[in-house]
């Protein structure tokens, strides 16, 4: 088991958790770890079956539960959201009594269930592919890039195994499970969408191009853009605008949640990156990892991307409290490129306070007023 930045957040923890994020990033690996002394696995058909039909079942058990029952694993409760109702009474009428530990991968079924997530008693956690950290001696970037970082994928020694367990992610859970959970009714179009969403993926969206190319009407394609957003296949970074919105591009850029699975659902080549790609992989990589140290790690930060109507853009601002970074990732083992965008951002904030481009060269430099910073010393600034 690789080690989880998460989990001291969640030993040092007293209250109930809610631990969301996509299929096969390893939730249920992380909260048994924990030792629950219950489990409850509704992915289980048997499980299912009794607590959709009878959820007031759980209350009766728990109110019956040795007083050594302290900690209540309960895997895919978005399957059954009318358990949250249970779980509030339990917690209101018995406080301290309980942990309880829940997973899912849809915050979308949760709000379908009409469940309010416990506001004030549940503490809720994201979970995502595994980090560069995480992966210690283990991280290869050309790996990272081709196969991603999913855990159960990346530890497969097998580079055929590696691949055939994306292209099976992607046809079977991305394409049909969440067609089959009537949550996209139009399997063509919506497939078509999951392809070009993929393609486009790390760039800025165009919603409008999509329908089109996917020949769906606007307000479908919007709608399964949210499913997605929803079942955290794909995250969005916004525009950082500031105060002066006229000249900026406003659109967010979105990305899938992991490269490998982006690959697999382009039909890429997964024995390695594609060198025409690069550039684009490494940049989704950098905004990945960004992306997964907001919230729990790193609660003060929020990524964006900057855009000109001129042109002139800077890959990520991270807002840092009061402070923001502006990071260029280039792909190469030389600093030169553009300027314009850490200016023209400079132009409409005073907040600006660090200028770094990410490179792949092997020490670190100094540009002027701009910090060149190899991946791996990029990475090792950020929380773990």
């Amino acid at each position: 088991m690789f080690d989880r930045v998460l989990l001291p957040h969640l030993q040092r923890g007293r209250r109930s958790v809610l631990l969301l994020g996509p299929r096969q990033v390893g939730k249920s690996t992380l909260l048994r770890s924990l030792r629950p002394d219950w489990i409850i696995d509704l992915a289980s058909p048997a499980s299912f079956r009794d607590y959709v039909a009878h959820p007031e079942r759980l209350e009766a058990e728990l109110r019956g539960a040795a007083r050594t029952v302290r900690s209540v694993l309960i895997d895919e409760v978005q399957r059954v959201p009318a358990l949250l109702d249970v779980l509030q009474a339990v917690i209101d009428s018995t406080p301290g009594r309980f942990r309880f530990l829940l997973s899912g991968s849809s915050a979308r079924r949760l709000r379908g269930g009409r469940a309010n997530l416990l506001p004030g008693r549940l503490h809720v956690h994201y979970l995502h592919p595994l980090l560069a950290c995480e992966l210690a001696g283990a991280f290869s970037l050309d790996r990272a890039l081709a196969h991603g970082t999913l855990p159960g994928i990346y530890s497969e020694p097998d580079p055929d195994t590696r691949a055939a367990d994306l292209r099976t992610y992607g046809d079977t859970y991305l394409r049909e499970e969440i067609q089959a959970e009537a949550l996209a009714r139009d399997l063509g179009g919506y497939a078509r969408l999951l392809d070009l969403v993929a393609a486009s993926s790390g760039t800025i969206l165009n919603l409008r191009g999509l329908c089109g190319q996917a020949g769906l009407a606007y307000e479908t394609a919007r709608r399964y853009v949210e499913i997605l957003e929803d079942t955290l296949v794909v995250f969005r970074v916004p525009a950082w605008s500031g105060s002066d919105r006229a000249s900026l591009v406003a659109h967010p850029k979105l990305y899938l949640f992991d490269l490998g699975v982006r690959n697999a659902l382009l039909r890429r080549p997964l024995d390695r990156p594609l060198d025409d790609e690069r550039g684009l992989l490494v940049e989704h990589f950098v905004g990945a990892e960004l992306h997964r140290r907001t919230g729990t790690l790193w609660p003060e930060a929020r990524v964006w991307h900057f855009r000109t109507s001129h042109g002139a853009e800077v890959d990520f601002v991270l807002e840092v409290g009061r402070e923001l970074w502006g990071i260029e990732v280039k792909a190469s083992r030389n600093t030169a490129g553009r300027r314009a965008g850490f200016d023209a951002l400079a132009q409409r904030t005073t907040r600006l306070a660090r200028r770094i481009v990410v490179f792949l060269g092997p020490r670190r430099q100094r540009l002027g007023d701009v910090e060149a910073l190899p991946l791996e010393a990029f990475l090792d600034e950020l929380p773990r």
